[in-house]
């Protein structure tokens, strides 16, 4: 599983109706274009908008620049492996985070650690508790 150089924790709670979905708060952002691409080409886009809760680890289109990307787009299988491995279920937030495996809506677990700022993998995250 290719993992990504930083990440930002894009976090999808029951909030007011007037708040963005995560997609929505992503593609705002400026920062993850290539993940709004992505998840279009995966078919996600409107799972993510549904009901949740969900937190997203997010690759920055840096990151996503150290992968390559073109491969994934052509193979939607291990694109929506790769996606859904950013994924986590339910609302975690920065006081919400403790070190150690956490399963993914991928099946698999990634592991967080707070040594030194927190890092998801090898990916340290950038941004926090963006709420959608």
């Amino acid at each position: 599983m290719k993992k990504f150089a930083t990440v930002a924790v894009l976090s999808l709670a029951a909030l007011a109706a007037q708040a963005k979905d995560i997609v929505d708060t992503a593609v705002s952002a400026g920062q993850f274009k290539t993940l709004a691409t992505a998840l279009q080409a995966a078919g996600l886009v409107d799972t993510l908008k549904g009901p949740g809760p969900f937190t997203v680890f997010a690759p920055t289109d840096e990151a996503f620049a150290k992968a390559d990307l073109e491969a994934l787009l052509k193979d939607k299988a291990k694109l929506t492996a790769v996606l859904t491995y950013h994924v986590v279920p339910g609302k975690v937030m920065s006081k919400d985070v403790a070190p150690g495996p956490v399963k993914t809506v991928q099946g698999s677990a990634l592991t967080v650690s707070t040594t030194g700022g927190v890092m998801v993998d090898k990916a340290r995250v950038t941004a926090a508790d963006i709420v959608a």
